[in-house]
């Protein structure tokens, strides 16, 4: 006779699904957004509105629409997707990649030289696009030696090699690269057009070919997880390194690779946002957080491709709402409220993990008992 398959609750469900708690923090996250506009004696539903029109398109007072919302919404999620990629990657290997932000300045950097350095030709872009995946891939590999070899810990890597390219930028740009010739806003003149990314679909929008990187990216980040050898190896490493070795996986090999291509993913970000969306140079006076944020939307997305996908393009959407809703009278801050408390409340997961066990704890005591 067949056991009959015990029903699990909706708690066990739940808690047991990656893909319910993301909804559920996101969507505490826009709880606290509210109640915090409350508070502030402000309408809740401007928030909604900005969001709305950021999705759909602003209706326009003719009555038709206006879609540069759309594009520019699905630009802002390049960079983000992208980055997040970069840090889901290195985390499903038992990596804690931190670098991304650095990996991106690198990736904008090495475009930027070819750009300026190499005398225009037709499809000079990809050639920038090209540049910006090796130098993320080598800046990415040198902390995944670092860790497999010598156990150099890739946070504290990660967080130098960081600053070390948030500085280099400038000092490569100022000193070694006559013709990028800054002005006094400390910003080049619009890059050659045959080094830019072309724009498509939505007119006055920033939406450009680096979406379809992007696209691109994510399938590859999904075929190498889900359906490869390697993707096995990588992921067998993340689990328990010590087994992975003694399966015959070489260890070492798994963690320098992973974090080449994390970097690989951040380094293309950095050249989807200066061929893209600023389609200039300029001197670094801070980091652009497109890494940082990158951590974020790996966390809500489990690290996996299709959730790090939806992730970012929700990220993306907050992006352009938080331009939208200056108009409204609205603190664009609340949307970087609502942000971090996503990133804390998802940061939270471990606490499920303790209800988890101590409801295992309970079913068995239940069952001894009887």
């Amino acid at each position: 006779m067949m056991e009959k398959k015990e029903k699990r609750s909706f708690i066990d469900w739940f808690l047991d699904s990656n893909g319910a708690t993301s909804v559920a923090v996101v969507i505490l996250g826009f709880l606290a957004g509210i109640i915090l506009l409350l508070c502030i004696g402000k309408n809740p539903v401007g928030l909604f509105t900005a969001i709305k029109q950021s999705i759909i398109g602003k209706a326009a007072k003719s009555g038709g629409w206006n879609f540069r919302n759309v594009g520019e919404t699905l630009a802002f999620s390049i960079p983000y997707i992208l980055c997040g990629l970069s840090m889901g990657f290195a985390a499903r290997v038992g990596l804690f990649n931190i670098g991304a932000e650095g990996q991106y300045t690198i990736g904008m950097l090495a475009a930027h030289i070819v750009a300026v350095c190499i005398p225009a030709f037709p499809g000079q872009w990809l050639l920038c696009i090209l540049a910006a995946l090796v130098a993320g891939a080598i800046w990415g590999g040198v902390v995944g030696i670092l860790k497999a070899k010598y156990k150099v810990s890739e946070v504290v890597a990660t967080i130098m090699l960081n600053y070390i390219a948030m500085y280099l930028y400038p000092l490569i740009c100022l000193n070694l690269l006559p013709q990028a010739s800054f002005n006094k806003t400390g910003r080049t003149a619009d890059l050659a057009e045959t080094s830019l990314l072309s724009k498509f679909l939505i007119t006055d929008s920033n939406l450009n070919i680096g979406f379809f990187f992007m696209i691109a990216a994510v399938l590859i980040y999904w075929f190498i997880m889900e359906k490869t050898r390697l993707g096995f190896s990588l992921r067998a490493t993340g689990f328990n390194k010590d087994a992975a070795r003694c399966s015959g996986i070489n260890d070492t090999q798994a963690i320098s690779l992973s974090m080449a291509i994390s970097g690989a993913f951040a380094g293309l970000a950095g050249a989807c946002v200066l061929l893209g969306l600023v389609r200039y140079s300029k001197i670094l006076t801070g980091q652009d957080n497109y890494g940082f944020m990158g951590i974020a939307v790996a966390l809500v997305g489990n690290s996996r491709a299709l959730g790090i996908f939806l992730s970012g393009i929700l990220f993306g959407i907050l992006k352009q709402a938080y331009s939208i809703m200056q108009g409204m009278g609205i603190p664009k801050e609340v949307v970087t409220v609502i942000e971090g408390l996503i990133v804390i409340f998802i940061a939270l997961r471990s606490g499920l993990s303790l209800i988890k066990d101590y409801r295992a704890k309970v079913k068995v005591r239940k069952e001894v008992s009887k």
